[in-house]
């Protein structure tokens, strides 16, 4: 059976209900969907969404439930140009004397019914020889049926309309949008909007009017900058990271469908939620290494570098992330493509992140590293191993046993460069795995 939110009603009664679609995930609740779950004790489910809910999202994040991402766009499809302004009577009327001359048609959404009306009329005086229609869900049906169907057979140029929009519309001559406010709107209905248009072969054009910069929420800059961030094609699931990252992936067993993590932290929570997740499956706990690395030189990204705080935020949230040393490289190009040469203190800490990743692989909690020599920490795993491993090295006088689990290993110059630490934990690397 296909239908709407009317399947959730009680007088609706399924005789063996085995699997449930949902499509567009982010219109339901977590009621509507746990109100269908709960009509059979086991159901598959399926949610189908370009924009997935922070709750939704996380749960496939600590693996409670499967994810499969479709990044691939339709051939010869085209990214949305965006762009960010506030109100400005030019804007709108080049925008969309532009589309008309190209043969398309606009979309210009104000989500406020009790004004839509005085839009309407304010726009009819801007573009007087333009045809301009309406839509919004308290039209009477007919009304409203008649209303699309004009603008679908372009018998008018601009649809003015509310988020009735949103999901569902597939009109090729439609390419450009006009979203007033857009700063009132959520992440996901921004680009569920701006997905109504681009959706032919023609280049499509996206305008978010915002008042001036200091009338605006913290919330409202940071969504608006995530959607300007991942405007490529296939790009609702970075979208979709962000608004978790904003607002949170709320409760688990709860309704809520976001929020709850700030106190603690997206990352520490979902490491927390993976621990206890694997526990209950009967999984081997894995031992996450946060290794301590100590060396004598500055590390970090100054903020003449990268000025915004947010990115510099995702910066060090994505060296975190990295797991080989092989992805450096290519870290480092993005960087000087995006930000420009790289100061002493970022090369300073790409070095760092490098030992960190080898420290990690050799089982290394932490570093010390002296002028003259390093000393390592190993994790307990390996606490009765390392003698045994090490045992042909440790005849060797640089290399000195401190302990059950530290080592000590001096240096074969002077000083201890960052390249001797990087050959030794290689090597090391080699005999704790293989050994």
């Amino acid at each position: 059976v296909i239908g709407t939110h009317r399947l959730l009603q009680k007088d609706i009664k399924f005789a063996a209900l085995g699997l449930l679609v949902i499509d567009e995930e982010q219109r339901f609740g977590v009621k509507h969907k746990e109100r269908i779950k709960g009509l059979r004790s086991s159901v598959d489910v399926l949610t189908l969404t370009a924009t997935p809910i922070p709750r939704t999202l996380h749960l496939s994040l600590s693996g409670i439930r499967d994810i499969s991402i479709i990044s691939t766009p339709p051939e010869a499809r085209q990214a949305i140009v965006s762009y960010i302004s506030e109100f400005d009577e030019n804007i709108i009327r080049e925008a969309a004397l532009n589309e008309l001359k190209r043969g398309g048609q606009t979309y210009f959404v104000h989500n406020n019914i009790s004004t839509i009306d005085n839009m309407v009329s304010f726009l009819e005086r801007l573009l007087p020889n333009v045809k301009i229609g309406k839509a919004h869900g308290r039209m009477r049906e007919r009304e409203l049926e008649e209303q699309m169907r004009k603008f679908i057979h372009k018998e008018t140029d601009i649809l003015v309309c509310t988020t009735i929009v949103e999901s569902g519309l597939d009109i090729p001559g439609a390419n450009t949008m006009i979203i007033n406010r857009a700063d009132r709107f959520g992440l996901a209905q921004l680009y569920q909007l701006r997905g109504r248009i681009g959706r032919g072969k023609n280049q499509a054009y996206a305008y978010l009017f915002v008042p001036e910069e200091n009338r605006l929420t913290k919330d409202a800059v940071k969504r608006l900058k995530v959607l300007m961030q991942y405007s490529d094609l296939g790009a609702g699931f970075q979208l979709a990271m962000g608004d978790l990252q904003i607002r949170g992936g709320g409760d688990i067993l709860g309704a809520s469908q976001s929020g709850h993590v700030s106190a603690i932290g997206y990352d520490l929570f979902l490491k927390l939620l993976e621990n206890a997740v694997s526990e209950m499956k009967g999984e081997d706990l894995k031992e996450n290494l946060e290794p301590e690395i100590n060396v004598k030189f500055s590390a970090y990204i100054p903020e003449n570098y990268i000025p915004d705080i947010d990115q510099r935020m995702i910066i060090y949230r994505r060296l975190t992330r990295l797991a080989n040393i092989k992805e450096l490289p290519g870290f480092k190009k993005e960087l000087l493509d995006r930000y420009g040469k790289l100061p002493r203190e970022a090369e300073n800490l790409l070095l760092k992140i490098m030992l960190r990743i080898l420290c990690i692989k050799c089982g290394i909690f932490q570093l010390d590293m002296n002028s003259n020599y390093i000393i390592m920490n190993f994790s307990q795993k390996y606490d009765k191993k390392i003698r045994f491993i090490f045992k042909q090295e440790l005849q060797n006088n640089a290399w000195k046993l401190l302990g059950e689990t530290r080592l000590k290993i001096e240096s074969d110059k002077k000083t201890a460069t960052i390249s001797f630490a990087k050959k030794i934990l290689q090597h090391i690397q080699e005999r704790v795995n293989g050994g």
